[in-house]
């Protein structure tokens, strides 16, 4: 069953902000025991960005989005909805979305957060596209943002060299017919939770001296399982994208995958038969910056331009839930 939207909706503009500092894999073997070459051959990443202690994803997610709103060329008063996917939110409460419209002084927007990890973008982008086709908005900014260098256990080589810290930002608006989104699919498969999550903060086990002291306010992850059931869905979910819509992989301009793990995007590439050169990397530069992936490689690709309007592009992700899920559209400027 083909999703489509009861009206033309796309992405209009795009926008990222990454912190200042760069840290190379060699950084890290002064700090962990591991190498550049372990890390790169094995994940494909050669670097990655930390932002200093005390900085909050909404200070990375308000320049991304007022990057976004510059491009359009419009202000923020003019925005309707701010939704914002973390895993790592300023707090938990009040929601980093009302901290983000506050920054920027989008007045007449209301706005909340949306946790799927690393698919959260794809999720946001559909609850966006779809309240803007059926007129409850006009306009809505989506902020991919997380500070994964706060929840990771360096002394966890295997998961902390996968990580870096980013933002990145659409906006979500009516586009011209033919444009804009064409089909997506999302799922949840809640018996993955085990193999990906953080122990201890929520309801379930509140923060005490005891779970700081087990570290469990980090990151736990199997990534054997991880990685199979990534490599499978992420890639199953974008073929069957494409064949439900009646395209091949010769007609698609650029894919845009989850920053992952690049042996999980070429699984992913091979499937859907695509020419690697039209495959979206940056991982070796930014690492897996889990919900601002996506939008900072789409915003990376047109500065490349690496696609036009009109152009067929696939975005696919896979998430701690475990989550997945792929987008198909017509570049909309």
């Amino acid at each position: 069953m083909n999703r489509r939207l009861s009206a033309p909706v796309g992405i209009t503009a795009t926008g990222q902000c990454f912190p200042p500092k760069v840290v190379t894999n060699d950084d890290l073997s002064k700090i962990m025991e591991t190498n550049d070459e372990w890390i790169r051959t094995r994940t494909g990443i050669r670097e990655r960005r930390w932002v200093e202690p005390g900085t909050g994803a909404s200070q990375l997610g308000a320049p991304a989005l007022q990057m976004a709103l510059d491009n359009r060329g419009i202000k923020a008063s003019e925005l309707d909805l701010i939704l914002v996917t973390t895993v790592t939110p300023d707090t938990l409460f009040p929601a980093t979305a009302c901290r983000i419209q506050h920054m920027v002084g989008a007045t007449n927007a209301f706005g909340f957060d949306l946790n799927a990890a690393c698919s959260g973008f794809l999720y946001a982008l559909t609850t966006a596209s779809s309240l803007v086709a059926a007129g409850g908005v006009k306009r809505v900014a989506v902020v991919g943002v997380d500070i994964m260098s706060t929840i990771i256990n360096l002394e966890d080589r295997a998961t902390s060299v996968l990580f870096g810290d980013g933002a990145g930002a659409v906006i979500v608006e009516r586009v011209e017919e033919g444009l804009g989104i064409i089909d997506f699919e999302h799922k949840i498969d809640g018996s993955g939770g085990c193999f990906l999550y953080m122990p201890a903060g929520g309801s379930l086990k509140p923060a005490t001296a005891e779970t700081v002291a087990a570290k469990e306010h980090y990151i736990h992850q199997a990534g054997s399982e991880v990685f199979k059931n990534a490599v499978r869905e992420m890639a199953d979910n974008s073929k069957m994208l494409m064949d439900r819509n009646g395209f091949t992989g010769d007609q698609l301009k650029l894919f845009v995958p989850h920053q992952a793990n690049i042996r999980i995007m070429d699984a992913a590439a091979k499937r859907l038969e695509l020419d690697p050169s039209r495959m979206m990397v940056n991982i070796d530069k930014y690492a897996n910056t889990t919900t601002a992936t996506i939008p900072t490689a789409l915003h990376q690709a047109f500065g490349e331009k690496r696609m036009a309007k009109g152009d067929l592009v696939a975005l696919a992700a896979f998430g701690a839930g475990f989550t997945w899920g792929a987008t198909l559209m017509r570049w909309a400027y």
